[in-house]
């Protein structure tokens, strides 16, 4: 893990918000290049609010990479904010146990959000060199919305979507995480810990499609079955 700063600038877990969730991704066309790896850019929000899940998400982070084996490969990087402004990111990784190490190295601390300082990463880290998705994963939201949604706008533009997963139901983060979504053509999810096995399928159902496209989603709904099947018919 690189722990140094890099300058970075209703009902929870419904099955009908998965679906949804799970339908817009059947429809979004492939964003990767051919060539080379997928690249997922995973971004957490690691403030003291997130701790009883923290260790839940470490392992299924660890089963992204297993669902894209065979797909040419995988780099995600992994960002987290916490405490008093901090937020760091890890270099590309491209082995699942690399990320768990990453992940269970950091504990949760008390803080405010830092969304724009990540989303202003992403736009960074894509002018490098492309980014094929973005994961969000968060439980609030304290800064100015709009702000964020031009930031998002900016990413959307740049062809890099947003799969925002929140936890709970708090309504600023529910208005920001759905804008999010909508300005970069992702989708939003609500989960809670009662649905950790649909927010395993939902991660690993991004992964492959940032590895492979919606030919690989579909191949890999066929392979897993439950909530992921159910969007095999809709993949062109």
């Amino acid at each position: 893990m690189a722990e140094r700063d890099r300058n970075l600038p209703s009902q929870a877990g419904t099955s009908g918000e998965v679906q949804d969730f799970l339908d817009k991704l059947a429809r979004m066309p492939a964003v990767h290049a051919s060539t080379g790896r997928g690249r997922l850019l995973f971004a957490m929000d690691a403030t003291a609010s997130r701790e009883p899940t923290w260790d839940r998400a470490c392992h299924i982070q660890g089963e992204m990479f297993e669902a894209t084996d065979g797909l040419g490969g995988l780099e995600v990087q992994l960002l987290y904010f916490r405490g008093y402004g901090e937020c760091r990111a890890s270099r590309w990784l491209d082995r699942s146990d690399a990320l768990v190490r990453a992940m269970t190295s950091v504990r949760c601390l008390g803080g405010r959000t830092q969304i724009g300082r990540t989303l202003q990463h992403a736009i960074n880290e894509t002018g490098k060199r492309k980014v094929d998705a973005m994961v969000l994963v968060g439980d609030a939201m304290e800064e100015d919305v709009d702000d964020l949604c031009a930031r998002a706008g900016q990413l959307g533009v740049l062809g890099v979507p947003i799969f925002a997963f929140q936890e709970g139901e708090d309504q600023a983060a529910t208005l920001a995480f759905r804008q999010f979504a909508t300005l970069t053509g992702g989708a939003h999810c609500r989960f809670d810990s009662s649905s950790a096995s649909q927010l395993k399928d939902l991660m690993s159902a991004v992964a492959v499609f940032a590895a492979g496209g919606r030919k690989a989603l579909a191949d890999f709904s066929k392979r897993t079955g439950g909530a992921t099947l159910q969007i095999t018919s809709q993949i062109g």
